[in-house]
C-alpha cells in the first residue's frame, strides 16, 4: 500500500540537553490511522518537529505524499493539518476573528465547514480564546485544522484536556475524516485507550530510538504476554521472548505469537496484552 508519510534513519541530536533522535524510521499508509506512543521526553514531538521541518533534522529522510518537503512547499503544507498540545492561536482572538485569518493563510479554507465544526463542538464564535477552557481550545484547534480541508492530520496529544464523552466524539471525527481513503491521522497520545479505539498501526518510541511499529490486528490477535512462575521463565526459549519484567512473584513475558506460546506452553497462562502494558515492557523490561 502506498504510504502517505515515511520516515528513513531520521537523527537530531541536542547537544545542550543531551538528547538524541536515533534513526527513527516508520511509514503511515493512505486511509490510515497512526498511533505514537512513547513517554515523555522519548522524542515524539521532536519527530513531528522533523516532519514537519519545524526542527531541522541532522540526517534521514521524510517523504510527505511521495515527496521530500522543502520550506517553500506552500502547496504541501496546504495538504497538511497540525495541532499542538498547547496553545494553538492568540488568546485574544475570537473564534470569528480567527477564520478570518486562517482564510488569508489557505488557499482551501472552508469557512462554512469550520463553522459546521464550531456548532459541532458547542463553541462560542464572538469569545475570546483566553476565556475557553483546555478542552475548547483544543476543540477549536482540531476545527481549525479540519477546515483547510487536509489530506494527513498531525495531532500531537489533540486529545488531552477533553473529557471522555468529548474525547469519543473526536475520535468519531478522526474516523470519519479517513473514510476518505486519500486522508490519514497521525496521533501522538499518552490516552493509549484511545488508540486502542482508532488506531491502524501503533509507533513505539523511547529514548529518542524507535522500538517496533505494530498493526492493530497484530495488536489484538498476535501479540500477548504470558504470566510466568520463575520455573516456568528458565523453561522458555529465550527467542520467544521479545521482553520480560519480574514483578513479585510473577513474571511477565511479551511474546510475538500468543497462539503459538499457548500449544507450545501448556502450564503458562497468556494473555491479551494492552499498548500501555507493551510499553512497560518494552520500556522497563528486559530485552
Amino acid at each position: 500500500m502506498e504510504n502517505i508519510l515515511e520516515l528513513q534513519q531520521i537523527s537530531k541530536t541536542f547537544p545542550k540537553s543531551n538528547f538524541t533522535l536515533d534513526n527513527v524510521s516508520f511509514s503511515l499508509p493512505y486511509g490510515a490511522i497512526g498511533g505514537f506512543v512513547g513517554e515523555n521526553g522519548a522524542g515524539k514531538t521532536t519527530t513531528i518537529g522533523c516532519i514537519l521541518n519545524t526542527v531541522r533534522k541532522d540526517n534521514g529522510t521524510v517523504k510527505l505524499f511521495g515527496r521530500e518537503m522543502l520550506d517553500v512547499d506552500t502547496a504541501l503544507r496546504e495538504k497538511i493539518g497540525v495541532v499542538y498540545d498547547g496553545d494553538n492561536f492568540p488568546s485574544f482572538w475570537t473564534a470569528k476573528q480567527l477564520s478570518r485569518v486562517m482564510a488569508g493563510f489557505y488557499a482551501q479554507w472552508d469557512d462554512a465547514l469550520f463553522w459546521h465544526y464550531l456548532k459541532r463542538f458547542q463553541l462560542l464564535p464572538e469569545q475570546k480564546l483566553r476565556n475557553y477552557s483546555r478542552g475548547m481550545t483544543m476543540k477549536l484547534a482540531i476545527a481549525v485544522a479540519l477546515s483547510h480541508r487536509p489530506q494527513l492530520l498531525i495531532l500531537d496529544e489533540a486529545t488531552s484536556g477533553l473529557d471522555p464523552v468529548m474525547r469519543d466524539e473526536m475520535l468519531d471525527v478522526f474516523l470519519e475524516f479517513v473514510q476518505d481513503e486519500r486522508h490519514s491521522v497521525l496521533l501522538s497520545s499518552h490516552i493509549t485507550s484511545d488508540l486502542e479505539k482508532v488506531a491502524d498501526y501503533i509507533t513505539f518510541l523511547h529514548n529518542g530510538r524507535l522500538l517496533m511499529t505494530v498493526s492493530k490486528n497484530d495488536l489484538a490477535y498476535r501479540y500477548a504476554v504470558m504470566r510466568c512462575r520463575e520455573n516456568q521463565f528458565r523453561a522458555l526459549d529465550s527467542g520467544d521472548i521479545i521482553a520480560y519484567r519480574k514483578r513479585d512473584y510473577q513474571i511477565d513475558v511479551l511474546v510475538s505469537d500468543g497462539e503459538a506460546a499457548r500449544k507450545k506452553y501448556h502450564d503458562v497462562v497468556v494473555d491479551h496484552v494492552s499498548i500501555d502494558e507493551m510499553l512497560l515492557l518494552l520500556i522497563k523490561g528486559i530485552r
